[in-house]
Protein backbone atom coordinates (compact mmCIF):
# COMPACT_ATOMS: atom_id res chain seq x y z
CA UNK A 1 0.00 0.00 0.00
CA UNK A 2 1.43 3.32 -0.80
CA UNK A 3 1.52 6.51 1.59
CA UNK A 4 1.04 10.11 0.14
CA UNK A 5 4.39 12.13 0.33
CA UNK A 6 3.76 16.11 0.60
CA UNK A 7 7.39 17.08 1.10
CA UNK A 8 10.79 15.61 0.49
CA UNK A 9 14.56 16.55 0.19
CA UNK A 10 17.69 14.85 0.99
CA UNK A 11 16.87 15.21 5.05
CA UNK A 12 13.12 15.60 5.69
CA UNK A 13 10.17 13.71 4.75
CA UNK A 14 6.43 14.88 5.10
CA UNK A 15 3.53 12.54 4.23
CA UNK A 16 -0.23 13.16 4.69
CA UNK A 17 -1.32 10.33 6.92
CA UNK A 18 -4.74 8.78 5.96
CA UNK A 19 -7.00 8.36 8.91
CA UNK A 20 -7.24 4.68 10.60
CA UNK A 21 -3.57 3.99 9.63
CA UNK A 22 -0.87 3.62 12.85
CA UNK A 23 2.27 5.88 12.89
CA UNK A 24 4.63 2.96 14.32
CA UNK A 25 3.75 -1.04 14.33
CA UNK A 26 1.44 -2.36 17.18
CA UNK A 27 1.30 -5.71 19.03
CA UNK A 28 0.26 -8.20 16.26
CA UNK A 29 0.50 -9.31 12.87
CA UNK A 30 -2.74 -7.42 12.04
CA UNK A 31 -0.66 -4.24 13.37
CA UNK A 32 2.24 -4.13 11.36
CA UNK A 33 0.81 -2.35 8.67
CA UNK A 34 2.04 1.59 9.34
CA UNK A 35 2.89 4.93 8.32
CA UNK A 36 6.23 4.12 8.84
CA UNK A 37 6.56 0.81 7.49
CA UNK A 38 5.29 2.21 4.45
CA UNK A 39 7.54 4.99 4.14
CA UNK A 40 10.41 2.64 4.22
CA UNK A 41 9.37 0.46 1.42
CA UNK A 42 10.43 4.53 -0.45
CA UNK A 43 13.20 5.43 1.36
CA UNK A 44 15.03 2.95 3.77
CA UNK A 45 16.68 5.89 5.75
CA UNK A 46 13.27 7.15 7.18
CA UNK A 47 13.15 7.83 10.97
CA UNK A 48 9.95 8.65 12.98
CA UNK A 49 10.40 12.22 14.66
CA UNK A 50 6.68 12.43 16.04
CA UNK A 51 3.57 10.42 15.49
CA UNK A 52 -0.16 10.94 14.78
CA UNK A 53 -2.78 8.98 16.90
CA UNK A 54 -4.60 6.21 14.68
CA UNK A 55 -7.52 7.60 13.95
CA UNK A 56 -6.01 11.34 13.48
CA UNK A 57 -4.88 12.54 9.81
CA UNK A 58 -2.58 14.38 8.18
CA UNK A 59 1.22 15.70 8.35
CA UNK A 60 3.55 14.06 9.33
CA UNK A 61 7.47 14.50 9.64
CA UNK A 62 10.32 12.27 9.20
CA UNK A 63 14.08 12.51 9.28
CA UNK A 64 16.31 10.84 6.76
CA UNK A 65 19.09 9.42 8.32
CA UNK A 66 19.67 9.35 12.37
CA UNK A 67 21.10 13.13 12.24
CA UNK A 68 17.61 14.10 10.53
CA UNK A 69 16.10 12.53 13.45
CA UNK A 70 17.99 13.83 15.67
CA UNK A 71 17.74 17.71 14.44
CA UNK A 72 14.22 17.13 14.07
CA UNK A 73 13.58 16.11 17.63
CA UNK A 74 15.12 18.43 19.04
CA UNK A 75 13.07 21.22 16.99
CA UNK A 76 9.96 19.67 18.63
CA UNK A 77 11.22 19.43 22.12
CA UNK A 78 12.45 23.20 22.29
CA UNK A 79 8.71 23.94 20.42
CA UNK A 80 9.94 25.11 17.14
CA UNK A 81 7.71 23.47 14.88
CA UNK A 82 4.29 24.69 14.91
CA UNK A 83 1.70 22.92 14.56
CA UNK A 84 -2.08 23.51 13.43
CA UNK A 85 -5.10 20.82 13.32
CA UNK A 86 -8.83 21.54 12.08
CA UNK A 87 -11.18 19.70 13.96
CA UNK A 88 -15.58 19.36 14.20
CA UNK A 89 -17.44 18.79 16.61
CA UNK A 90 -21.10 19.29 17.62
CA UNK A 91 -21.12 22.85 19.54
CA UNK A 92 -18.35 24.62 21.17
CA UNK A 93 -18.71 27.70 23.19
CA UNK A 94 -20.17 31.64 22.27
CA UNK A 95 -16.26 32.78 22.23
CA UNK A 96 -14.45 32.37 19.09
CA UNK A 97 -11.49 32.17 20.47
CA UNK A 98 -9.41 30.84 23.41
CA UNK A 99 -7.02 28.92 25.31
CA UNK A 100 -7.16 25.25 27.15
CA UNK A 101 -4.72 24.61 29.34
CA UNK A 102 -5.56 20.97 31.16
CA UNK A 103 -2.82 19.23 32.58
CA UNK A 104 -3.03 15.77 31.68
CA UNK A 105 -1.70 12.25 32.48
CA UNK A 106 -2.27 8.34 31.17
CA UNK A 107 -5.51 6.54 33.57
CA UNK A 108 -3.23 3.60 34.51
CA UNK A 109 -5.80 1.61 34.85
CA UNK A 110 -7.72 2.15 31.39
CA UNK A 111 -4.39 2.37 28.94
CA UNK A 112 -4.25 4.12 26.52
CA UNK A 113 -6.98 7.18 27.98
CA UNK A 114 -5.56 10.31 28.95
CA UNK A 115 -7.30 11.96 32.27
CA UNK A 116 -7.13 15.89 33.22
CA UNK A 117 -5.61 15.69 36.55
CA UNK A 118 -4.30 19.43 38.38
CA UNK A 119 -1.81 17.17 40.47
CA UNK A 120 -0.06 14.76 38.96
CA UNK A 121 -0.44 15.69 35.19
CA UNK A 122 1.71 17.76 32.74
CA UNK A 123 1.17 21.29 31.68
CA UNK A 124 -0.67 20.92 28.14
CA UNK A 125 -1.98 24.35 26.68
CA UNK A 126 -3.74 24.09 23.36
CA UNK A 127 -4.46 27.65 21.55
CA UNK A 128 -8.27 27.18 19.56
CA UNK A 129 -10.00 29.44 17.25
CA UNK A 130 -14.04 29.27 15.60
CA UNK A 131 -13.30 28.80 11.95
CA UNK A 132 -16.97 27.81 11.34
CA UNK A 133 -20.36 27.82 13.01
CA UNK A 134 -23.53 25.62 11.13
CA UNK A 135 -26.34 23.92 12.70
CA UNK A 136 -24.65 20.94 12.27
CA UNK A 137 -21.35 21.39 13.78
CA UNK A 138 -18.31 23.93 14.97
CA UNK A 139 -14.78 24.11 13.44
CA UNK A 140 -12.51 24.29 15.25
CA UNK A 141 -8.47 25.72 14.25
CA UNK A 142 -6.36 23.91 17.15
CA UNK A 143 -2.99 25.08 17.67
CA UNK A 144 -1.11 22.91 20.54
CA UNK A 145 1.71 24.33 22.17
CA UNK A 146 2.39 21.02 23.82
CA UNK A 147 2.54 17.29 22.77
CA UNK A 148 0.77 15.35 25.09
CA UNK A 149 -0.49 12.19 23.84
CA UNK A 150 -3.95 12.64 22.71
CA UNK A 151 -4.12 16.16 24.12
CA UNK A 152 -6.49 17.92 21.81
CA UNK A 153 -8.92 15.04 21.93
CA UNK A 154 -8.82 15.16 25.69
CA UNK A 155 -8.76 18.96 26.01
CA UNK A 156 -12.38 19.15 23.59
CA UNK A 157 -13.67 16.70 25.42
CA UNK A 158 -13.03 18.00 28.90
CA UNK A 159 -14.69 21.54 27.23
CA UNK A 160 -17.84 19.22 27.24
CA UNK A 161 -17.60 19.38 23.32
CA UNK A 162 -15.64 15.98 21.89
CA UNK A 163 -14.33 15.89 18.34
CA UNK A 164 -17.28 14.25 16.03
CA UNK A 165 -16.38 10.39 15.62
CA UNK A 166 -13.90 10.26 18.75
CA UNK A 167 -15.31 7.01 20.14
CA UNK A 168 -13.00 6.90 22.84
CA UNK A 169 -13.48 10.38 24.46
CA UNK A 170 -17.12 11.00 22.54
CA UNK A 171 -20.37 9.61 23.03
CA UNK A 172 -23.29 8.55 20.50
CA UNK A 173 -20.31 8.95 17.55
CA UNK A 174 -21.58 6.08 15.79
CA UNK A 175 -22.66 7.64 12.63
CA UNK A 176 -19.17 9.30 11.59
CA UNK A 177 -16.91 6.53 9.80
CA UNK A 178 -13.78 8.46 10.48
CA UNK A 179 -12.60 10.78 14.02
CA UNK A 180 -12.94 14.49 12.28
CA UNK A 181 -9.27 15.64 13.26
CA UNK A 182 -6.37 16.50 10.92
CA UNK A 183 -3.08 17.82 11.42
CA UNK A 184 -3.29 20.16 8.43
CA UNK A 185 -0.51 22.85 8.45
CA UNK A 186 3.03 22.66 10.24
CA UNK A 187 5.76 25.29 9.85
CA UNK A 188 9.33 25.33 11.37
CA UNK A 189 13.00 26.19 9.97
CA UNK A 190 14.78 23.69 7.74
CA UNK A 191 17.60 22.67 10.73
CA UNK A 192 20.08 22.26 7.89
CA UNK A 193 19.08 24.57 4.94
CA UNK A 194 17.40 27.32 7.75
CA UNK A 195 14.37 27.94 5.04
CA UNK A 196 11.37 28.35 6.54
CA UNK A 197 9.47 25.86 5.81
CA UNK A 198 5.40 25.72 5.83
CA UNK A 199 3.71 22.52 4.67
CA UNK A 200 -0.08 22.01 4.09
CA UNK A 201 -2.02 18.78 4.04
CA UNK A 202 -5.67 19.26 2.59
CA UNK A 203 -8.41 18.79 4.77
CA UNK A 204 -10.54 15.99 3.20
CA UNK A 205 -14.14 17.56 5.35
Amino acid sequence: MTIKIIYQDETIIAINKPPALLSVPGIGPEKQDCAISRLLKIEPQAKIVHRLDCLTSGIMLFGVGIESQRALNRLFHDRKIQKEYIALVPQWLEEDEGVIKFPLRCDIDNRPVQIVDYQHGKSAITRWQVTERTDEYTRLLLKPETGRTHQLRVHCAAMGHPIIGDTLYGNNQEKETRMLLHADNISFTHPFTDKELHLNAICEF
